[in-house]
């Protein structure tokens, strides 16, 4: 199962850790993963390429995780991922879970 978790500090998204796999099909051919992975790997290169906002990316072990300081174009960013990654998840329960924490 594709794991996704959201940091809130504040009511504004500060960051988000996604480790896991889906289990839906074979590897090349799994939906679910390329989806995840292709918005999530988005949403990274949006928050430090295009926006140039200041992001701890690591990618290590299946794991992605990306913190931001404030920034509302970032917790934007963050917002729209987490919406879609809920929407795969209320699609395929089996295979992602999604996961809100303030801290």
């Amino acid at each position: 199962m594709i794991k996704a978790e959201f940091f809130r500090f504040g009511g504004a998204f500060r960051g988000f850790s996604v480790s896991g796999h889906s289990g839906y099909s074979d590897a090349g051919s799994d939906i679910v993963c390329a989806s995840v992975s292709s918005a999530v790997m988005l949403t990274c290169n949006a928050i430090t390429e295009v926006f140039g906002i200041d992001a701890d990316v690591s990618s290590e072990g299946g794991r992605v995780k990306c913190e931001i300081g404030e920034s509302r174009d970032g917790s934007r960013l963050i917002s729209a991922l987490e919406l879609h990654l809920s929407g795969l998840s209320e699609d395929y329960p089996e295979n992602i879970s999604v996961k809100i924490s303030e801290v």
